[in-house]
């Protein structure tokens, strides 16, 4: 990418110079880029701003005045107090900072500060500001107040340190922004076509919304083109993976003949809901297709996930190739292997199951009906992708709980010769659609949005500590009745630095003192595979009646005959991990509860209420994406200059993410190594910003 003026370092912009330089790379601005994408993080609409002379006791305001005087007020209990007289053409209040006196330091008389917070009586009116903001400083030969603000009718505050405070950044922008939107111009990558049919404003524009909008509206429409920009390269990186996952090396078309697949229809006991029908459709669509299938199938716990499934292998089986589907964990693919041959075995098709656990024998005669082609569908762990296991005609790959395996697990499958096998992942940790388009844009998607009829949802319970005897007592009536439970905690062992109940500690108080006639077992996530597996083997046999447990137990196993989970600690889980918690009880006729032991604070209780009073697991996810945020989402998928998503807000921005992964698609589909002149620039930004993205994805 050709040299920008935006990439010269922050340190020769006006205002700057080497030792501010230093400062100002503390907030991550090193280049004129890095501060002209600096994200603000308040406007204060000055239409709401009261004058200081109409201020009432009792009200809640912001307000702009200078400081007038100042000085330090000591109380008789040794309470020391800043207090500074703020003035404005309209009058003049005190505004106070008990137990703040270092502001005496910070503040100079005629500095111009924006305060908000409430009025009260106090030897007159005085306001208590909840925050505060340097607008001007008194050192600069008046007052800097419109600064950010265009016809002074909206401030713009930003993210600053004590050493480049918000007066600092202001002057800086002052002195800059002109000559640096001027610069933005060799950024800009949207064409006019892109610009009429998204209804985009220039780059130009947008940046000199961002921090100097004359309203609330333009500040909001330049944060959307610049959110717009985040999630369009975003899903261009995605786009170019995907193009490559199907396009790439030859799919298979698989015909269908029906002789499996109708009569498995008339054989079920039950009607697929709508959902799973939209969804066989669209993955039928796929595999008929010649180019590969790349598809994720997303749905809740219950919905159906792996009937959807089989009737997707049968279409393969079918036309002569073989199906196999791939678990975490040797249980889960046992049980997978149990539940499709019972659905398979009045059609003559065989499961074969392959585990790391066979003996060498019976390995070995696995291994030579997998490549012989005897074996149809195989159904196994990591063990399908070691180099002995040889197929005959795989056509298709369904990995269920994708999100358990590394990348390069995933894609040993597929790198074989030959043609490539469709692919279908399988996730039952429900997300918001706007998530999932975000983090996997390289998957087609299917959502089972629509649980079978008569399913019983769990119900969920809210207790304080002090409840648990009464908790455990409900526990001992339901394993009286035949039944089992889970019982979650946080930790393995105990920390100095939290004070939290452990799983290790408290088996051993459970079993000792509490349910000593019942049989507990303990499992987490620092026990050897193989203890893991045999204790979930003896609970899953009913050998064990109570099971303590870490959150290792949130994904996996199907135990029917547990009908109650507590969870310990609840207000220190997300509810996404809450819920995947909870549908671990549920799943056999008995009537099953979700018991959360909590000492919330007034933020984790309006977590809690909305899971307690919640069942759907998507309604569940966009609560904790609405009151979590976003956070790092990418996780380790984030590094060096590869940037978060600063501007986008998934929920807020989810019309936006369509139309970005709409745009970016098309793109790929009609010029997939961006070389025609009008995408030029867009392959410089990409190749410059997101190298690692692309690396990440193998397309770089």
């Amino acid at each position: 990418m050709s040299y920008s003026q935006l990439d010269r370092p922050v340190q020769f912009l006006k205002g700057v110079g080497p030792k501010r330089a230093d400062s100002f790379a503390g907030l991550g601005v090193t280049t004129a880029r890095d501060l002209l994408y600096h994200v603000p993080r308040r406007y204060d609409d000055a239409s709401t701003v009261e004058p200081i002379g109409h201020l009432e006791v009792g009200m809640d305001v912001s307000a702009v005045g200078r400081i007038r005087s100042k000085g330090i007020l000591p109380t008789r209990r040794g309470l020391r107090i800043f207090q500074a007289v703020l003035e404005d053409d309209s009058g003049m209040i005190t505004v106070a900072w008990p137990g703040q006196p270092w502001l005496d330091r910070k503040l100079r008389e005629g500095d111009t500060l924006l305060v908000s917070g409430k009025v009260r009586f106090f030897h007159g009116r005085q306001l208590q500001p909840r925050e505060y903001t340097v607008l001007g400083r008194s050192s600069t030969g008046g007052s800097e107040s419109a600064i950010g603000s265009g016809a002074g009718m909206i401030f713009v505050s930003y993210p600053a340190t004590e050493d480049i405070p918000q007066w600092v950044l202001r002057g800086v922008f002052e002195k800059n922004l002109d000559e640096m939107l001027t610069w933005a111009d060799d950024d800009e990558y949207v064409t006019q076509r892109m610009k009429v049919e998204h209804g985009l404003p220039s780059l130009r524009d947008s940046l000199a919304w961002l921090h100097r909008p004359e309203t609330m509206y333009e500040a909001e429409r330049g944060r959307r083109r610049l959110a717009f920009d985040e999630l369009f390269f975003l899903q261009l990186v995605q786009a170019q993976a995907r193009r490559k996952a199907i396009e790439e090396r030859p799919g298979i078309s698989h015909r269908r003949t029906n002789e499996l697949i109708r009569p498995m229809h008339e054989a079920l006991p039950f009607e697929l809901t709508g959902a799973q029908a939209r969804a066989l459709r669209e993955i039928y669509a796929d595999m008929r297709s010649e180019r590969r299938m790349n598809r994720m199938l997303q749905g809740d716990v219950g919905a159906g996930k792996t009937a959807v499934a089989v009737f997707a292998m049968l279409l393969a089986v079918e036309g002569g190739y073989q199906a196999c589907m791939m678990a975490p964990t040797e249980i889960l693919a046992e049980q997978h292997a149990r539940s499709i041959s019972s659905m398979l075995e009045p059609l003559g098709v065989g499961v074969t199951l392959l585990t790391g656990s066979l003996g060498a024998v019976e390995r070995r005669a696995m291994l030579g009906s997998i490549a012989s082609g005897t074996a149809r569908v195989i159904v196994g762990t990591h063990a399908l992708i070691q180099d002995a296991v040889v197929f005959d005609s795989l056509g298709m790959v369904v990995i269920d709980e994708q999100h358990r395996f590394g990348v390069k697990q995933r894609m040993a499958l597929l790198e074989r010769e030959g043609p490539t096998p469709d692919v279908l992942v399988m996730s039952a940790t429900p997300i918001p659609r706007s998530l999932a388009m975000a983090l996997y844009g390289d998957l087609d998607l299917s959502l089972l949005d629509e649980m079978p009829p008569g399913r019983t949802p769990v119900k969920t319970a809210l207790r304080s500590p002090d409840r648990r005897p009464a908790v455990y007592d409900f526990v001992r009536s339901e394993i009286a009745a035949g039944r089992q439970a889970y019982i979650v905690y946080p930790l393995v062992d105990e920390s100095e630095k939290v004070n939290l109940l452990s799983a290790t500690r408290e088996y051993e108080r459970l079993s000792s003192e509490v349910f000593t006639e019942e049989r507990v077992g303990l499992i987490h996530g620092q026990l050897a595979a193989g203890e893991k597996e045999r204790v979930m083997r003896e609970f899953l046999s009913g050998d064990l009646d109570i099971l303590v447990a870490t959150t290792v137990i949130e994904v996996g196993i199907d135990v029917p005959n547990a009908s109650v989970m507590i969870i310990e600690h609840a207000e220190r889980f997300g509810l996404s991990q809450l819920h995947q918690l909870r549908g671990r009880v549920g799943r056999g006729v008995a009537e099953s509860h979700c018991i959360l032991v909590a000492e919330p604070g007034e933020d984790a209780l309006e977590r809690l209420t909305v899971f307690r009073d919640t069942t759907d697991g998507f309604e569940v996810a966009r609560a904790d994406l609405r009151i979590r945020g976003q956070g790092d989402l990418f996780g380790s998928q984030q590094h060096g200059r590869d940037p978060a998503l600063r501007f986008a807000d998934l929920l807020a921005d989810e019309d936006l993410l369509v139309e970005a992964q709409q745009e970016a698609r098309a793109i790929i589909a009609s010029d997939p190594d961006l070389q025609r002149e009008e995408h030029v620039q867009i392959s410089n930004h990409l190749h410059a910003r997101y190298q690692h993205r692309l690396t990440m994805y193998g397309v770089g």
